[in-house]
């Protein structure tokens, strides 16, 4: 995944850091990414489908009376709940916030939706509450729009179509 310049934080995560300052101020110094293997393919296998199944879907504005209001689910929410559940996990289990990165896209069907991004030697991988299937990045079809900063969790960057030029000639 090709990330490109600060961009601005979601609104919901933003309100989200105002409440959980401490988790928007982590600063990885480390931004090496995880050594992918059989067996952390195989934990966040297991942590996908456990999460999926442990909490049930219910929009924001059913269970907070907003439209968007990020946080840690008890036992519903949407989907950036889901993603921040498999964040906390991993992150207890001593991944770095460099690699464990919220990411908002778009599906096909236009809606916008947020995954957890695990980032790895052998590629991005993608944490969904949409599918107990864990894929890569562009196995999903999905378009990305933006996701945290891998040196500074309180700061997004958007996110580059990999056909789009780095740079562009001026006529």
């Amino acid at each position: 995944m090709m990330t490109g310049s600060l961009t601005s934080q979601p609104i919901g995560h933003y309100e989200f850091c105002k409440r959980n300052a401490s988790e928007c101020s982590i600063r990885s110094r480390d931004v090496t990414p995880l050594k992918m293997s059989m067996d952390l393919l195989g934990r966040l296998e297991k942590l996908t489908v456990t999460v999926n199944q442990a909490i049930k879907p219910k929009s924001d504005l059913d269970l907070y009376g907003k439209e968007e209001f990020w946080t840690y689910p008890v036992d519903a929410g949407d989907c950036e709940d889901y993603a921040l559940a498999k964040r906390r996990v991993l992150m207890e289990d001593g991944i770095s916030a460099s690699n464990l990165l919220l990411t908002v896209l778009r599906r096909p069907n236009g809606d916008g939706h947020a995954v957890l991004t695990v980032r790895t030697d052998g590629g991005d991988i993608v944490l969904d509450n949409l599918t107990d299937t864990v894929l890569n990045w562009d196995e999903t079809g999905y378009t990305y729009l933006k996701r945290q900063a891998i040196d500074h969790t309180g700061r997004w960057v958007s996110i580059r179509d990999g056909d789009t030029p780095l740079v562009s000639s001026v006529h």
